[in-house]
């Protein structure tokens, strides 16, 4: 008879036919022979389940698009590993990510870890390569002892998962559970760790549209109701002191462009508070610069305001929710 598996792979999948294949191959090519991977079909309405099936994963379908805390639940209790890895259906594994994962677990007593995207997002365009290169920079730059969890490449050993109830499967409206679930796990008393070294490369193409709804609806607002209800807000991954003072500060310029239209001189105060922004995000502009160039780095900038804009009104539409008694989230 032999033993259960030490490991799992759970891939979420909703019409994921345009990436599945890629990020089958990869985790094929980042694991040992026979290690079990778990697809679940979310109730898609393309072929991802027949492509999963014909890469040699395991493929569970659920009857209906339940969201992705669903899709990863029900992929825990199929698979038999005493360590759950979930990553994307859009994200493609590094050759050593499963194993960076696997190394941690042996070596240390942390209950999960999670890792980055790469420096070599798979789309192209400004938006596209701009969204991706932030994560990636977000993640390269945070706390190696996580407050958070990210279930586009992470892992969780099993009784902790368990202990914790799993993802919170109200996710169309949490949208976060990942965030959320780590919020849990370490308010049980265990450790999460970010290794920047375990990498996948993202295989979504971004627009400027799906960029805002992502970042306001699918971000900023289900995140602020999980950090209100949840105690004091961090100071790390895209929420220290910097970002705050660059979400603030973006306020500002939107303010005095519109009252610029009866005080010319407000422009001045917009000038101002954009070039501060400018200060507190050099590094992360020189990196932009290092990888595409002066001119993606400058382009960038705008976008850059968009998110921070972005963030501000999602974090404020939640912050006034929790005032009137309406939270989101198991937390609450």
């Amino acid at each position: 008879m032999s033993s259960a598996p030490s490991t799992s792979i759970v891939v979420p999948a909703y019409n994921a036919a345009a990436t599945i294949r890629r990020c089958l191959e990869a985790l094929r090519g980042a694991t040992a022979p026979g290690t079990e991977i778990v697809v679940v079909d979310d109730g898609s309405t393309d072929d991802t389940a027949a492509l999963a099936a014909a890469k040699g994963a395991r493929v569970v379908r659920l009857d209906g698009n339940r969201g992705p805390g669903a899709a990863r639940n029900r992929g825990a209790r199929e698979a038999h590993g005493g360590v759950l890895v979930f990553v994307d259906s859009d994200v493609a594994v590094a050759p050593d990510a499963i194993g960076r994962a696997e190394r941690t677990f042996a070596e240390t007593d942390v209950a999960a870890v999670f890792g980055s995207y790469d420096a070599e997002p798979a789309a192209p365009g400004l938006v596209s390569r701009f969204r991706n290169l932030l994560h990636h920079w977000v993640h390269q730059t945070s706390s190696r002892d996580a407050f958070t969890f990210w279930a586009g490449l992470g892992a969780i050993r099993r009784p902790v998962f368990d202990a914790v109830g799993g993802f919170d499967e109200r996710g169309q409206a949490m949208v976060v559970e990942d965030v959320e679930l780590g919020h849990r796990v370490c308010a049980a008393g265990h450790r999460i760790r970010l290794d920047p070294a375990m990498q996948g490369t993202h295989l979504k193409r971004w627009t400027l549209a799906s960029m805002i709804r992502t970042d306001v609806l699918h971000r900023a607002i289900p995140w602020g109701r999980t950090l209100l209800v949840s105690g004091p807000i961090p100071q790390d991954l895209n929420l220290d002191g910097g970002q705050r003072w660059s979400v603030a500060l973006t306020g500002v310029i939107g303010v005095a462009l519109a009252a610029a239209l009866w005080q010319p001189r407000l422009l001045a105060a917009a000038a101002g508070a954009l070039g501060v922004i400018v200060v507190l995000n050099r590094r992360f502009y020189d990196f932009l610069a290092r990888q595409r160039g002066l001119l993606f780095a400058l382009a960038s900038i705008p976008l850059h305001l968009v998110y921070f804009a972005c963030a501000g009104l999602g974090f404020g539409y939640a912050w006034l929710e929790t005032r009137r008694g309406r939270t989101g989230g198991r937390a609450a």
